[in-house]
């Protein structure tokens, strides 16, 4: 099978300074823009981070800081990367976790507002996982039939992940072709913030995942304690999970629809039993 594309959708791989969301920074970026019609377009750049790329990240992917001195910077790249992706899903390996956090994080530094609303996003590492158990060398090997060249280069790994998926969609009849099928599939769990420090439960609603009020709906930790959401807008916290909790409280502060008579009823009970 092929890929069923209502719209592009957009397979991209960083390198980076390291592995921390809020404060790592990307130092290459390669993106597969891929069309509906089956037409593609793939664009690669190395990015000057601004900061010093560590001997151990640049073990990995041997990006130098001396490589990178007289490359452009995110915020210069960041129009044409924004343009790029404006309106395409997203697809990667292990992106739900590290790729787009990521992304998201350097595009709201540079002044583009970034969210998943009218977005999917397939992680093909979760697919391969759940069927295979491997990495991502021995997946290109394992669905492909081919060594993987380059790896650890943006532009290879962006590479290989796309043709992996394909391989993948046209082995697995049961994960489905279509891009929300492949974006449920590739989920672990349903989080409200990309790092994961704010999940949702059962009943839909969103709970942090860390500290002292860990399990305990947002909502209900931000009555109890409202100095809370300071500290975390002003601690070291990604820019999108602090942009997600201050559209919960915004949410928390808005004026209330009239109650409809169920609802009244319900409340009136509520006030008489507690009495």
């Amino acid at each position: 099978m092929n890929l069923n594309l209502t719209k592009p959708i957009v397979f991209f791989d960083l390198e980076t300074t390291g592995v921390n969301i809020a404060t790592d920074r990307i130092v290459e970026i390669s993106i597969l823009k891929v069309f509906p019609n089956g037409n593609k377009e793939s664009k690669t750049w190395l990015v000057n981070p601004e900061i010093e790329i560590p001997r151990g990240a640049t073990e990995v992917h041997g990006i130098t800081n001396e490589k990178v001195v007289t490359e452009p910077t995110f915020k210069e790249l960041a129009p044409n990367v924004n343009d790029i992706i404006s309106g395409c899903d997203l697809a990667g390996f292990n992106s739900n976790r590290f790729d787009i956090p990521l992304l998201a994080e350097e595009l709201m530094r540079a002044g583009y507002d970034f969210d998943m609303q009218n977005r999917e996003a397939i992680d093909v590492q979760v697919i391969f996982h759940k069927k295979e158990q491997r990495t991502l060398g021995a997946g290109y090997q394992f669905y492909c039939g081919k060594e993987l060249e380059g790896a650890h280069g943006a532009e290879a790994d962006t590479n290989a992940t796309y043709e992996i998926l394909l391989a993948q969609v046209d082995k697995y009849d049961d994960i489905g072709n279509t891009v929300a099928a492949l974006s449920a599939y590739s989920t672990h769990g349903k989080r409200a913030d990309f790092a994961g420090f704010i999940l949702m439960n059962d009943e839909d609603e969103e709970i942090f995942s860390f500290g002292k009020y860990k399990g305990r709906t947002v909502t209900e930790v931000l009555l109890e304690n409202p100095g809370y959401f300071n500290w975390i807008q002003n601690a070291d916290f990604p820019l999108y999970t602090k942009k997600v909790l201050k559209q919960i409280k915004e949410k928390m502060s808005a004026p209330k629809e009239e109650l409809s008579a169920d609802e009244k009823l319900k409340a009136l009970q509520q006030k008489f039993n507690l009495r």
